[in-house]
């Protein structure tokens, strides 16, 4: 959804909206995009539960939802027996949501509100619980964390809670020589002439698509835990050194990224992920194809860094680094050192 502000310098339009804002907040204005997340069973019922089968912590509450969209987190909540909910999003989508909170006879209990969150004024000085579904590809990518955090400094009442309250991003290494090739491979002879200046700038962009866990060569590693509770923005910005471990005999082509979700505070806590083992989710994975194929033993190790700040330019890009080391120990004198690789990857979401 959407409504935070950014902080990189940027020439402002008569809205008063970046171009960079305006791009955002322009992509929610399609019902299309409210579509595929409303038909994300795993995000939406995990949502619905944590709210439903903790009704007793909704009861008499007021509660914010940063980045409302349809309403539908809105109207779960009022379901849920809450006092009073305020729904805050920039796009356009929330005149359409007005409509639905009123066919569903929850106006009374709703209040919608256009404007970003920084600007908004709300019918309550504090909030007893914020709800947002504020995740993007990759956890961070187009993500409005900041905004969440944003509104849990100015709003949230003092022992008030935030569904959900943890996100953990981990990252693997998989095997995917056939799409590797088709991706990258493709540029060494398009119809005859070589277009290999292309295979770098593929290289720079992540792809977001679900990946079969049998391709998954190691296990996993977490490179950021945060908790909404006590994370701030800068967090938002992290440098992290991974271990992943061989689980097979295999090649690995390139790195897989996802996260998990958790409603810590709920009764009987509730969580989901959005990793390969798991059921499909609109975020799928984020994959990062290297220059290098590692060919990789079972036990065996690689070691690294990955790096993620926002753009300079546009705040809600991406810009990740991912430094890596393979130095297996030889099998014999014959091929020491042959399959030794230290990588340098960078890449940028946007």
């Amino acid at each position: 959804m959407s409504t935070s502000d950014s902080t990189a310098p940027q020439a402002i339009g008569d809205d008063g909206l970046t171009f960079s804002e305006r791009h955002y907040f322009s992509s929610y204005d399609h019902f299309g995009i409210h579509e595929e997340m409303l038909k994300d069973e795993t995000r939406t019922l995990s949502y619905r539960n944590a709210i439903y089968q903790n009704s007793h912590m909704f009861r008499g509450k007021v509660v914010l939802d940063v980045g409302c969209g349809t309403g539908i987190l809105s109207m779960f909540a009022a379901r849920a027996g809450a006092k009073h909910v305020i729904g805050v999003d920039m796009s356009t989508i929330i005149d359409m949501a007005k409509k639905i909170v009123d066919i569903n006879g929850l106006s009374d209990k709703i209040t919608l509100l256009k404007g970003k969150m920084e600007e908004v004024e709300l019918p309550f000085p504090k909030v007893d619980i914020i709800i947002s579904e504020w995740m993007g590809y990759f956890l961070l990518y187009e993500s409005m964390l900041d905004t969440v955090l944003l509104a849990r400094d100015k709003y949230l009442a003092p022992d008030g809670l935030i569904f959900p309250d943890k996100a953990t991003l981990h990252i693997a290494g998989i095997e995917d020589g056939e799409y590797k090739e088709e991706k990258i491979g493709f540029w060494n002879d398009v119809y005859g002439f070589n277009y290999t200046p292309f295979q770098s700038v593929a290289l720079t962009e992540p792809l977001v698509d679900t990946v079969d866990m049998k391709a998954v060569v190691t296990d996993q590693s977490t490179l950021l835990s945060l908790d909404l509770y006590t994370c701030t923005k800068e967090d938002l910005a992290f440098s992290s050194d991974f271990s992943i471990r061989a689980r097979r005999n295999d090649f690995v082509h390139a790195f897989i990224s996802w996260f998990d979700i958790e409603f810590s505070k709920c009764h009987k806590p509730i969580k989901f992920s959005t990793g390969p083992h798991a059921k499909y989710t609109h975020w799928k994975q984020t994959v990062f194809y290297t220059r290098e194929t590692l060919t990789i033993n079972y036990g065996e190790e690689i070691t690294g860094n990955l790096t993620s700040k926002p753009n300079a330019t546009n705040p809600r890009d991406l810009d990740i680094t991912i430094d890596y080391k393979f130095e297996p120990e030889p099998i014999d004198s014959d091929n020491a050192n042959t399959r030794n690789v230290i990588g340098h990857c960078e890449y940028r979401m946007c």
